[in-house]
């Protein structure tokens, strides 16, 4: 609304505000939108109903009344949002009134509309909106809410639900041949109501009947099935569930509606289909409690009950709309379920187990239409749609291993005999089969092809079938696919068969993979060959040299010119990269020439790194600069992606390639001094240095100190924040090895930070704030890795003004800022500091430091009114927080008690007994129990 117009209202305004008032409300009225505009502003005034006078409240309610009255006069009925707006307004004020100025809310409407049918519109709507308030699951209500629903529903319960089941009835009746809108509306409310009243209300014989009828009208069966579904859905005793859904049955089945194929509406199906799972669910959720509670009579009952439902639930598991098929799913599974824990199964059953296998096996057949070079919703629906069949599936391997193996091969066999005059959604679906008999039949570490001889006979022979019959030349992509993601699937066959790895590989190599017109094909191709290598390290022995050269050429780093078109994707190469690395560094040849192939994989990359670099330097238009700094970052990422292939057992020592990494640092080192695209360039030159530590040791040493100093110049917030994880790394894996160096860089890195840190940002900006916080988290980060791994030299160094700073800077973390992830933080250095420094012989005016600041902070934190102790990591934060207290104690003995005891807890007013008691608490020598103790005290403490 205009908020300068409202003003004109005010009795005290000037002529020119009412003037302006009086224009507005006039406009108003004839605005198409005026109602939702009014009708908006009665609902929010309705949120702060309780701040008006009796006067307007009572204003309100006759107005609402009022509006309903004049909706069973006007010649056009409102528009559909204006109806479910006034209905939310009315639900809003139903839950602020009804228990106590209200109680008469329905009565008052019902009295109002009768059977009129704009009234029975605005009632049913009306209905809704109260069960949305009151049940609605995707709302989330606080528990003060949650208790005032329950008791509005309970009310309800008790005053008026009888008149209103009675006026459902009466409108069903009234209106079920002459206004379906109407009916269907009833009828929603009643599913939506039967969850949480009395059943026996609705589950009787003239509602029941009254409902079955609906099922037999179209425009009404579809309502009519979601309806019955809720009553089913309703939970009741397991006896009267399975005569209820044997009663609702039998009526349905006698008017034809078991006749699957004679029904040709899908979307009523689909409903239907949910019926049906609905009851079979309930009756197997009866018979899980009859035998629970012993009741063997009554649960057999309830299982030839769901036995007498198995051929309805495969007609529609079978049927070719997935939707239909999908909603019967549940039923099938649970089914399936039962079945497990039967000790023998009859012959009716093992026919049904088979049916359900044949289903599922047709079912997960891709269709024509299905479009798999550009996959759309549908695409993404019957994708989901296969998962919930793969369930199935694993779920048939449980009742019956074998027969789901001989099923399954039984069709790949007949399939793979004749691929070449096969549809390629039967050939992609049999081959697609074998893949999930691997989690169908789960083995430990893949071994499918040891232990149980008839698995294992059948699979390999499967897998023989599958790379001998040539099937991976089949020309569509979904069959080219699985033949690949089935042969890294079941790597362990060619530990048995090694004859069969030349080729798969070509496989891998020609167009059928890495060179195959399909980009997605190629993509995949190249992850699914690297895990094959990597896979199969051990037989690869006599095809690396072949395989290298035949790799070659898609090992080219693509330059940033227009129009050429790489087979692979960066992306892509770098699963290649790793691959060549994994085929040289798990081979069995010599360290020299180990050496010598890693030499001619890694210098192309650093000679275009070079020239590309130059180039970058004389760029001027920034998307060249962008695409050159893109194509050298690619370079670095390779070099990078190589080293993955060493392991402790083959080092790049071992394997004699150190010296050609340390060539690749000294090429891409000169790229931190590029004054253009420094982001880029400098993330991946540390994600090599990160590798490069790990990789070379010692040996990177040398190159950090020029390396720091390039990215501690004109850094950012971010830089900073990802170059702090290098110097941690470095810290810990070398510690006193690179403290002469952290000693001279502390700091200019300290520097760096605190100036970042002090930049002004706006106020509003929550993305500088969040920089910020997590660049402090880095710093304190930093500072516990030197604390941590026993160079507290390192600041002690630094000259007694910058100790001090730097001390200061942690107590303000673990104080000021609410943020419990540095706090905690914060809390171990101190605690470590107080450890190294904290004795008789630590520097001079520590001691005077752990009582004026360390002691302190201990205390100020967590009174904080944002040290939130019902939060998961304040609750860690307090811990190290009691930590540091106890190294205190343990450093300084009595005589942080006599402090605590006669200096600060009393100057905190803390009482006397209190004092004792947390004094006590600090000398237990079970640190737990004074960790558990100081959360108790502050939540005390706290108002």
């Amino acid at each position: 609304m205009d908020e300068q117009a409202l003003l004109g209202l005010n009795p005290n305004a000037d002529a020119d505000f009412r003037q302006r008032a009086l224009a507005y409300f006039e406009q108003l009225k004839v605005s198409q939108d005026a109602w939702q505009v009014c009708a908006e502003a009665l609902a929010q005034s309705i949120y702060r109903y309780s701040e008006l006078t009796e006067v307007q409240q009572q204003l309100i309610r006759e107005t609402l009344i009022t509006w309903l009255q004049a909706q069973m006069l006007n010649p056009q009925p409102e528009k559909t949002f204006i109806r479910n707006k006034a209905a939310q307004v009315f639900a809003l004020l139903f839950v602020t009134e009804y228990l106590t100025k209200w109680p008469k809310f329905f009565f008052d409407i019902l009295s109002v509309v009768d059977l009129n049918p704009r009234g029975v519109d605005m009632y049913l709507r009306i209905l809704m909106a109260v069960d949305a308030e009151l049940v609605d699951r995707d709302v989330v209500h606080t528990s003060e809410e949650a208790r005032r629903n329950t008791l509005l529903k309970d009310t309800m319960r008790e005053q008026c639900i009888p008149s209103l089941v009675e006026s459902w009835y009466q409108i069903l009746q009234n209106y079920q041949y002459n206004n379906s809108e109407l009916t269907c509306q009833c009828l929603e409310v009643v599913g939506a109501y039967v969850s949480w009243i009395d059943l026996s209300l609705i589950a009787n014989e003239r509602f029941i009947n009254m409902l079955l009828g609906h099922m037999s009208v179209e425009v009404l069966r579809e309502e009519a099935c979601d309806c019955l579904f809720e009553i089913v859905n309703k939970g009741m005793d397991p006896i009267d569930k399975t005569k209820l859904v044997e009663s609702l049955c039998q009526v349905l089945q006698s008017a034809g509606l078991f006749s699957i194929d004679q029904e040709d509406d899908v979307d009523f199906l689909a409903r239907f289909s949910k019926l049906v799972n609905g009851m079979g669910q309930a009756l197997i959720a009866s018979w899980t409690k009859l035998i629970k509670s012993g009741d063997m009579k009554s649960a057999q009952d309830a299982l030839q009950a769901i036995e007498a439902k198995v051929s309805l639930m495969l007609q529609l598991l079978i049927h070719e709309d997935d939707d239909i098929s999908s909603n019967i799913i549940g039923f099938c599974y649970d089914y399936l379920h039962i079945l497990k824990q039967l000790s023998a199964l009859s012959d009716q059953q093992k026919a049904n187990v088979e049916a359900i296998m044949l289903a599922v096996m047709k079912k997960l057949t891709y269709d024509e239409e299905y479009n798999f070079e550009n996959e759309g919703e549908d695409e993404a629906m019957f994708v989901e749609y296969r998962k919930q069949l793969k369930l199935l599936l694993d779920r048939l391997a449980q009742v019956s291993p074998e027969l789901l193996l001989a099923s399954v091969r039984r069709v790949f066999n007949t399939t793979l005999q004749n691929w070449q005059t096969t549809r390629f959604m039967e050939v992609e679906v049999a081959i697609r089969l074998l893949y999930m008999l691997a989690e169908a039949l789960p083995v430990s570490h893949g071994a499918h092809f040891s232990g149980d001889v008839t698995k294992a006979t059948a699979l390999q022979d499967m897998m023989r079938t599958l790379v001998t019959s040539g099937v991976s030349a089949y020309q569509h992509t979904s069959v080219t696919l699985e033949f690949f993601e089935t042969v890294v699937r079941y790597e362990k066959f060619f530990a048995v068969e090694p004859q069969h790895i030349p080729t798969v590989l070509m496989a891998f190599l020609d167009h059928r993979g890495l060179r195959h017109s399909s980009p997605k094909v190629r993509s995949r191709t190249a992850y699914l060959f690297s895990r094959f290598v990597k896979s199969l390290n051990k037989q690869m022995n006599p095809f690396i040299e072949d395989v290298l050269n035949r790799i070659q050429d898609l090992l080219e780093l693509s330059p940033p010119e227009n129009g050429y078109q790489a087979l692979l994707s960066s992306d892509d190469q770098l699963f290649i990269y790793e691959t060549a690395g994994v085929l040289i560094v798990n081979s069995e040849y010599s360290a020299e020439r180990k050496q010598a192939l890693m030499r001619n994989l890694l210098t192309p990359l650093m000679e275009k790194f070079k020239v590309l670099l130059e180039k970058l330097m004389m760029a001027q238009d920034e998307d060249r600069q962008m695409a050159l700094a893109d194509c050298l970052n690619h370079a670095v990422g390779f070099a990078s992606r190589t080293s993955k292939a060493f392991s402790n057992k083959q080092t790049v020592k071992q394997c004699g390639c150190s010296e050609v990494y340390l060539d690749c640092l000294q090429t891409f080192l000169p790229a931190l001094s590029c004054p253009l695209q420094k982001e880029v360039l400098r993330s991946g030159v540390r994600t090599f240095l990160h590798r490069m530590i790990i990789c070379l040791e010692e040996e990177v040493l040398p190159f950090i100190p020029s390396a720091s100093e390039h990215m501690l110049k004109d850094c950012e917030a971010k830089d900073l924040q990802e170059f702090i994880p290098l110097i941690n790394q470095i810290t810990a894996k070398f510690k006193t090895q690179v403290s002469p160096f952290l000693q001279q860089m502390f700091m200019p890195l300290l520097h760096a930070i605190f100036e970042v840190l002090l930049l002004p940002a706006e106020d509003n900006d929550q993305s500088a704030a969040l920089e910020k916080q997590m660049l402090r988290r880095s710093y304190f980060a930093f500072l516990q890795t030197v604390t941590g791994s026993g160079m507290s030299e390192v600041i002690a160094n630094q000259g007694a003004e910058n100790v001090e700073r730097v001390l200061f800077t942690v107590i303000q973390g673990a104080v000021d800022y609410p943020d419990p992830i540095a706090q905690k933080t914060c809390f171990i250095i101190l605690s470590k500091l107080v450890e190294l420094w904290g004795g008789k012989d630590g520097p001079v005016g520590f001691a005077d430091f752990v009582y004026k600041h360390i002691v302190p902070a201990c205390f100020l934190a967590p009174l904080k009114q944002t040290f939130d102790l019902a939060d998961a990591q304040t609750v860690l934060a307090l811990s190290e927080c009691a930590v540091t207290l106890k190294t205190i104690h343990l450093k300084r003995g009595p005589e942080c008690i006599q402090y605590l005891q006669q200096d600060y807890l009393p100057s905190l007013q803390v009482a006397p007994e209190i004092i004792q008691e947390f004094c006590q608490a600090l000398q237990q020598p079970d640190a737990k129990v004074f960790k558990n103790y100081l959360k108790v005290f502050f939540q005390r403490a706290k108002p």
